[in-house]
């Protein structure tokens, strides 16, 4: 196993808006930079913070599968909200995409997020 920092990167995730990658992978961790709702096809923000939580979700998976893992193996989340009154509704689509046991979590709300999104995730992944 390599020590050595490999960026990861896919198309079905939203591309870095800045200096940074998706996800970097050394040893036996993947950790995510947070991701936004953002569709990667369309580079659109869905309206409601349910429809960005599921994009965001499913931004987190497309790059923990291109880093040849699955969300069962993601072992801490950080959810960022610009609301807390969203968490409710966060966390429904949130338990749709993992299973028991389930990540360690800590959900923080925030005066702002990059491009005002509602919501960002972001995870560690035990490879």
């Amino acid at each position: 196993m390599s020590q050595t920092p490999q960026a990861v990167f896919t198309d079905k995730a939203p591309k870095a808006i800045g200096p940074y990658s998706q996800a970097m992978k050394v040893g036996n961790l993947l950790i995510t930079s947070g991701q936004l709702g953002i569709n990667p096809e369309t580079g659109e923000f869905p309206l409601t913070v349910v429809e960005q939580a599921k994009q965001s979700l499913a931004n987190v998976k497309a790059i923990v599968e291109a880093a040849g893992a699955s969300m069962s193996q993601v072992v801490k989340t950080t959810v960022f909200l610009k609301d807390m009154n969203d968490f409710a509704a966060v966390n429904e689509v949130y338990a749709s995409f993992f299973t028991e046991p389930y990540p360690a979590r800590s959900a923080i709300e925030v005066a702002r997020l990059p491009k005002d999104a509602l919501v960002e995730v972001e995870v560690i992944v035990a490879l």
